[in-house]
């Protein structure tokens, strides 16, 4: 029997739209969250093989904030890209324009999640206008290394592999469900078996939700192609990085490490967990959001 959803009585009381827009070629579809005449307006950008139902948890606990999560191009109900490359910079030109077509007042805030992280940043420094950005559990470490060497190879060969086969035997093999298992075991680190078996399901009912291997496999190659330090000296908005204190994927090292390089930046450590801060502690990383918009609105921010 399935795990019900923690957040979904909370959820469910924040009121949602359901939209699509047509941006570079993909047809995105996106939630809309929240009052639209709010004072706060936060755009996500979700993680890697992801989809806007990731952060649901963080969102049911930002009521009273406009929060408008689109699912990435070739992910979730969103089509590929077909007039730029699945890449760091080919998602920062969707996401500029994906803001642009929402004809907001004024620039919204940006939160970049993992993989989101990487766009989100480098879009930022190449000139998409934002109000601030917050960065998730951000990519802050070579990605090529930071997991461990054995376990980046075996990712590396994994998708190797996919690039290889026929698209209909390589849908079978990035979606084998020993792999996503594996995957999501790898990235729990809280102790509570309903949490934990809810956060698997969670990953076997989204984590395979991809338009085509081949989609997945430029998204890969893209997902190891930089880091957020690499775009951090040209982020002039104030900038709040939350990071896991026991992120493998994204060690507390290199969170420390990339702050600094932030014009405005701070850094917010949540104790106890890892790369899932946004299913493991979603009320400690709203509590984050929300006092970093506070900071915004009265003009304290440093």
């Amino acid at each position: 029997m399935a795990v019900p959803t923690p957040h979904a009585e909370a959820l469910a009381r924040i009121p949602v739209r359901t939209r699509e827009a047509q941006i570079l070629g993909s047809t995105t579809r996106f939630e809309d969250f929240g009052p639209e005449d709010a004072r706060d307006v936060v755009v996500l950008v979700h993680g890697y093989r992801g989809d806007h139902h990731g952060l649901e948890a963080v969102i049911a606990r930002l009521d009273g904030i406009r929060v408008i999560s689109p699912d990435l191009p070739g992910f979730g109900d969103s089509t590929p890209l077909t007039e730029a490359p699945h890449s760091i910079a080919g998602y920062g030109r969707w996401l500029a324009a994906f803001i642009e077509e929402l004809g907001l007042d004024e620039p919204p805030v940006v939160l970049g999640h993992s993989f989101g992280s990487m766009v989100s940043s480098h879009a930022i420094a190449d000139g998409l206008p934002a109000r601030a950005l917050i960065l998730l559990n951000p990519i802050s470490s070579n990605p090529k290394v930071a997991a461990g060497r054995i376990i980046t190879t075996l990712t590396r060969g994994f998708y190797a592999v996919s690039r290889a086969l026929p698209a209909p035997v390589a849908r079978l093999w990035l979606g084998n469900w020993l792999i996503v298992q594996f995957m999501s075991m790898s990235l729990v680190t809280n102790d509570d078996p309903t949490l934990t078996k809810w956060i698997h399901e969670e990953h076997h009912r989204y984590f395979n939700g991809f338009s085509d291997p081949r989609t997945v496999a430029e998204a890969f190659r893209a997902s190891v192609s930089t880091e957020v330090g690499e775009a951090a000296p040209r982020v002039s908005v104030p900038t709040l990085m939350i990071a896991g204190e026991l992120d493998r994927i994204a060690p507390l090292p290199g969170q420390h490490a990339t702050v600094g390089l932030f014009p405005d930046g701070r850094l917010i450590v949540v104790e106890g967990v890892g790369h899932l801060a946004h299913y493991e502690t979603p009320g400690a990383v709203a509590t984050a959001i929300r006092g970093f918009l506070a900071e915004l609105s009265t003009g304290s921010s440093r």
